[in-house]
C-alpha cells in the first residue's frame, strides 16, 4: 500500500489468490456499473450496486472474474469460482495479450488496450523492421445482467471510415456467397446483423466444448454444415479462395437458452509456409427469443483481423499474412452454410483511411 507512491509498504493477505492457476502477469483492477457503459472513476466514491473486476494474463490470454470488493477486509470475493481456468471468462478470445485500461475522465469511459503479437517468422519481422501492434482501443463495461464484460472499439475510430457500402435485406440460404464490393478490402470496416429465420433449427450444445473451444472451430469449420450456421463472413480472400479467413457464428441450443460460437478460423489465411495459423473460438449466451438478431463486426488492417460477436460479448483479435495481400487484390463475403435461410436485416462496409498519430519527439 502506499498513500503517495513513494513509499510502499506490502499487505499480509493478497487481495485474491487462487490455486487453479500459478503466475499471473499485467493485472488489472476497475469497478463497472451493470447496464451502463459510462466508466467509473476509482480515484472517486464507487456507486452503490457496483462489480469489481479483476483481470490477470495467463495461459497466452487475458482472463477475468466478476466480483465485490470487500472494503473493510481489503479482499475481492469474485461471483463464481471456478477450479477449472479453460472455463474462465476471457477478454478476448484470439491473439491478445497483456492488456490494460484506464479511465477517460474526458469522455466518461473505460478503455482498455491489448497487445497482439507477431505469428510469422522471425525473419519476416526482422525484413519488417518491426514486431508487435497495439489491437484497436476498446470501450469496456459489464452486461445488464452483470455475468460478462461488453466491449466495443473506440468511437474515434470511426472517422477513419470512407466509402460507406450498404445493402438491406439480403437472404442467404444454404451455400450462399455474397460478395461485399466497393471497399478497400485490406483496410475495412464491417457491420453485419444477422437475422434468424428459424431458431428451432438450432443443434444442441455440448458443454463440453466449453473446454476446448478452438478444437470445436476445427471440427465444426466453416464448410461443416449445421443447423443455423456458420453463417458470417469471409475476408483477404484470393480469386479463387486458396488463401481466406472466415469470421463465423454457430447457434445451439442448451436446456433453458442459446449458446452462440464466434469462431475466426485462420487455417486457410495463406500459402505462406511457417506461420501460426489457428482456430480461434469463444461461446456466448444469448437471449435469441429477445433479440432475433445476432451483429458481427469487423476490423481489418492488413495482417489485423479484429472481431466483435453479439454487440461485444465475444471478441477475437487475429493475426494473417496472406499472400494475395501482397499482391493488392483480395475479396470479401458474406456466407451461409446453415440449413437454415439467414437474412441480412442491415450490412454496411467502409474502407479506413490511414490514422494520423501524434509523436512528440526528443
Amino acid at each position: 500500500k502506499s498513500k503517495d507512491f513513494m513509499q510502499w509498504t506490502r499487505v499480509d493477505h493478497p487481495l485474491y489468490s487462487s490455486n487453479a492457476s500459478n503466475m499471473w502477469e499485467c493485472p488489472d483492477f476497475f469497478a463497472v456499473l451493470p447496464g451502463k457503459n459510462n466508466g467509473l472513476d476509482l480515484s472517486a466514491a464507487i456507486p452503490n450496486g457496483a462489480k469489481h473486476v479483476l483481470k490477470m494474463s495467463l495461459d497466452s490470454c487475458d482472463k477475468y472474474m466478476i466480483g465485490v470488493y470487500d472494503l473493510k477486509h481489503d479482499m475481492f470475493v469474485p461471483d463464481t469460482v471456478l477450479d477449472d481456468r479453460r472455463l474462465w471468462l476471457r477478454i478476448d478470445y484470439g491473439n491478445y495479450y497483456a492488456s490494460k485500461s484506464f479511465f477517460d475522465s474526458k469522455k466518461g469511459r473505460r478503455i482498455i488496450w491489448g497487445w497482439t503479437n507477431e505469428t510469422d517468422s522471425t525473419s519476416d519481422d526482422v525484413a519488417k523492421g518491426w514486431a508487435g501492434i497495439h489491437a484497436i482501443p476498446r470501450t469496456i463495461w459489464l452486461d445488464g445482467d452483470g455475468k460478462r464484460l461488453l466491449q466495443w472499439p473506440i468511437e474515434e475510430v470511426e472517422s477513419l471510415r470512407r466509402n460507406e457500402v450498404s445493402h438491406q435485406g439480403l437472404e442467404l440460404k444454404k451455400g450462399d456467397l455474397f460478395e461485399i464490393k466497393g471497399t478497400d478490402t485490406l483496410q475495412a470496416d464491417v457491420e453485419i446483423d444477422f437475422e434468424l429465420t428459424s431458431i428451432d433449427a438450432a443443434d444442441p450444445f455440448d458443454p463440453s466444448w466449453l473446454l476446448d473451444t478452438e478444437k470445436h472451430c476445427r471440427e465444426a469449420d466453416a464448410s461443416v454444415h449445421g443447423g443455423l450456421g456458420p453463417f458470417g463472413l469471409v475476408v483477404l480472400a484470393s480469386d479463387n479462395m486458396d488463401e481466406h479467413t472466415t469470421v463465423h457464428f454457430r447457434v445451439y441450443k442448451s436446456e433453458q437458452k442459446y449458446m452462440v460460437l464466434l469462431c475466426s478460423d485462420l487455417r486457410r489465411s495463406s500459402l505462406r509456409p511457417g506461420l501460426y495459423t489457428p482456430a480461434y473460438g469463444g461461446f456466448f449466451e444469448y437471449d435469441l427469443e429477445k433479440e432475433k438478431k445476432i451483429s458481427l463486426r469487423t476490423l481489418i488492417d492488413r495482417s489485423a483481423v479484429e472481431s466483435f460477436g453479439g454487440g461485444g460479448r465475444a471478441c477475437i483479435m487475429a493475426r494473417v499474412y496472406p499472400a494475395a495481400v501482397v499482391d493488392g487484390a483480395t475479396h470479401m463475403y458474406a456466407f451461409n452454410n446453415g440449413s437454415s435461410t439467414v437474412k441480412v436485416s442491415q450490412l454496411k462496409a467502409w474502407s479506413m483511411t490511414r490514422a494520423q498519430v501524434n509523436v512528440r519527439k526528443g
